[in-house]
């Protein structure tokens, strides 16, 4: 059966006319318009703009600036030619130095408006290289006929489909400066058709992309695909089905990707579809911020919720007496467990759990902990909160890539759980976009 794009809304390109009163928490700016509010993309707080709408509701509608007819000190002319179209970046119209400023500024406001708390101490922002950090993505692969080529990166800013761009500055260079090279040699593929995605894994020194195949490579696609691998000094990967059967090339070695940590003696080994941090100069600061704040001793037993591949834990176990890392991905223990080994750590120990299920009756949740560190996802860590009765740990330190329900969840730990707030910050893990990773420190009260 043939496959149709869906037809796009449209609205009438007759600009209208904004100021600009703040931004929304996902970087947009926010206007008011015939009593309705607007979301409008590539605006800035205090400009004078004129809009076009891409998109309108009940209650709100959206849009587009098209022309800055008072612009913000802070505004600059994006860097990279596919901006406004790809939607991998949201925030280049903004100086590098002054994203990170105004994404703290949305975290005080997420954390007064949502969860009812006022921040006491803002820790410095933590900040490293703004372009060519990105070390995972999943990216997109298209073959269009039309176009007579095959597109590799990112989804057009508010649209399904496949941005046509050539190079990306946020990925690391070796793959963002080579999509065109790579594009053209999948073009070479008598599968070009039937490769939906490409998983990019850059460890310290190693680089693995993983192509999703809905159909077999033939033997001449192989051969392509090892010349290719071999010109750049990268490992390809074949991925017929699940993340399980990712697979080298015939006769090529499997490269599992690695990065360090230095400060503390801990490297890690990955498998290229397992979640790890996009950027690691800002996870090095990040895992050192922690450390340093949490002062540890042998004293200390400390439970890591939603641990991952055990990036807080086992740098934590250099330092505390006893770590108990948990997470709901099985396959991420295994690997965590691994890396324990790998690292000749034997005070650490992992479990698998759901977390946002009962976990009460398990037996690491019926101990008791000096300190608890929470990493969730994007929905935050509201269903095991309530654990922390149990728990009673002195400190807590939450880091979170959604400032809104860091926010939510403050509000839980102070209104309701006894816990004061005592410091929180932010973190450049994502440049050029409007993700903010954020971290906060709460005490028991009394402690």
């Amino acid at each position: 059966m043939a496959r149709h794009r869906t037809r796009k809304k449209t609205f009438s390109q007759e600009p209208t006319l904004a100021t600009v009163e703040s931004l929304s928490h996902d970087g947009r700016g926010v206007a008011h318009v015939d009593g309705k509010v607007v979301f409008i993309d590539d605006a800035l707080a205090g400009e004078k703009i004129e809009f076009v709408y891409t998109d309108k509701h009940k209650d709100y509608n959206q849009g587009r600036a098209v022309k800055i007819i008072q612009p913000a000190p802070e505004r600059v002319r994006p860097e990279c030619a596919h901006y406004g179209i790809c939607g991998g970046c949201s925030f280049q119209h903004v100086a590098n130095e002054q994203q990170i400023l105004l994404k703290q500024g949305l975290l005080q406001e997420q954390f007064s408006r949502l969860g009812k708390v006022e921040i006491p101490d803002i820790w410095q922002p933590l900040t490293a290289a703004h372009w060519g950090y990105r070390a995972k993505a999943r990216m997109g692969v298209k073959y269009v006929e039309k176009k007579g080529r095959v597109l590799v990166g990112f989804r057009e800013r508010g649209q399904p489909f496949l941005a046509e761009i050539d190079s990306c500055k946020v990925m690391h260079p070796l793959i963002g400066e080579n999509l065109l090279a790579l594009s053209e040699m999948i073009g070479q593929l008598s599968i070009k058709a039937q490769i939906p995605q490409i998983e990019v894994a850059i460890g310290d020194s190693d680089c693995v992309l993983a192509f999703r195949v809905m159909q077999p490579a033939s033997d001449a696609d192989k051969e392509i695909l090892r010349t290719f691998a071999h010109q750049y000094g990268i490992s390809i990967c074949l991925q017929s089905k699940g993340v399980d059967t990712i697979k080298p090339l015939d006769g090529e070695p499997e490269v599992l990707p690695s990065y360090a940590l230095p400060d503390y003696g801990i490297t890690f080994k990955f498998r290229p579809a397992m979640f790890t941090q996009v950027n690691y100069a800002i996870n090095r600061q990040m895992i050192r911020r922690v450390m340093e704040t949490f002062a540890l001793t042998k004293d200390d037993v400390v439970l890591d919720l939603f641990c991952g591949l055990g990036n807080f834990t086992l740098p934590l176990a250099t330092q505390a007496g006893r770590v108990v890392g948990v997470e709901g991905d099985l396959p991420l223990i295994h690997h965590a467990r691994e890396n324990a080994l790998l690292n000749q750590l034997d005070n650490v120990e992992f479990y698998a759990a759901d977390l946002s299920k009962d976990v009460s009756g398990q037996a690491w949740a019926r101990q008791t902990y000096t300190k608890v560190l929470l990493d969730p996802s994007r929905a935050g860590a509201s269903e095991v909160l309530h654990n922390l009765k149990r728990w009673q740990p002195q400190q807590i330190i939450y880091v979170s890539c959604n400032p809104s329900t860091l926010a939510r969840d403050a509000g839980i730990l102070v209104h309701e759980l006894g816990y004061k707030l005592i410091k929180a910050g932010v973190m450049d893990m994502f440049p050029q976009t409007s993700h903010v990773e954020s971290i906060a420190l709460f005490e028991k009260k009394g402690v």
